[in-house]
């Protein structure tokens, strides 16, 4: 293996804007769930006539699809991932539309048909259900509770309050009283490892929610020993959790 400033050096210079994670090919892995979101969605966004995609980073997961809507728009609050967003979905049609995070969706009530979201930053219930039609579907993977915190608290320390976050029993609830039935909940934890520290850097500049001051410098000491346990361990295993939730807008 390289080493440690070699890889920290290079993770620490690459462009870690968008949602595609292939520099991590060979240096990190982490499992899917058993639904297959990319999957799932593309079928649903075959059949809608309108579409709504929340927080779509750069737009890498509808770019997937091969078949969108006649109306298909997306939301993004980072401007280096909404400018990606639109070099990607643009010429397919896409409104690219920024929005800054915890602000009201610049639409209509009754707006779309589908509405959709991967790994939304914090679901706005009430404005998922306002732009809804009667009858409308919220198809989304949701981060789940505890997701990645071996690697989080390795940088942290430890965070009991922050673990019961992302409760999905909690998110239905939300949903619910927002007017929106629960189709589908399910929840799945799926291994990750990563192979160098590289890869730990760089995941922790794309997720930047994670180690909310994450640098390099500030960091280094926690670094180079996570650097030395890959080295005897073979890599560092953390796990995500994930929960896909469909709801249905209930007619009023």
């Amino acid at each position: 293996m390289r080493a440690f400033n070699d890889l920290v050096d290079e993770a620490a210079s690459v462009d870690a804007s968008g949602w595609s994670f292939d520099w991590l090919d060979g240096r990190a892995t982490e499992e899917r769930p058993p639904w297959g979101y990319s999957r799932l969605l593309a079928a649903r966004l075959a059949q809608a006539t309108s579409a709504l995609d929340i927080d779509t980073g750069g737009g890498e997961i509808i770019a997937e699809a091969l078949r969108l809507p006649p109306r298909m728009v997306v939301t993004e609050g980072w401007p280096p991932n909404v400018e990606r967003a639109r070099r990607l979905l643009s010429p397919r049609g896409v409104d690219v539309v920024p929005v800054e995070q915890g602000r009201p969706l610049p639409f209509p009530k009754a707006s779309f048909e589908l509405v959709t979201s991967r790994h939304p930053v914090r679901p706005n219930w009430p404005e998922i259900a306002r732009v809804l039609t009667d009858g409308g579907t919220y198809l989304a993977q949701h981060v789940g509770p505890a997701s990645a915190f071996e690697l989080i608290e390795w940088f942290l320390g430890p965070l009991p309050r922050e673990r019961r976050g992302r409760d999905p029993e909690r998110e239905a609830a939300a949903a619910r009283s927002a007017g929106l039935h629960i189709v589908d909940l399910r929840t799945a934890r799926c291994r990750m490892a990563f192979f160098d520290i590289g890869a730990v850097v760089y995941v922790l500049r794309k997720c930047v929610w994670w180690v909310p001051d994450f640098t390099v410098d500030r960091y280094r000491k926690a670094l180079q020993r996570l650097d030395i346990h890959i080295r005897e361990q073979g890599a560092f295993v953390a796990h995500s959790t994930r929960t896909l939730i469909e709801t249905r807008r209930v007619p009023r």
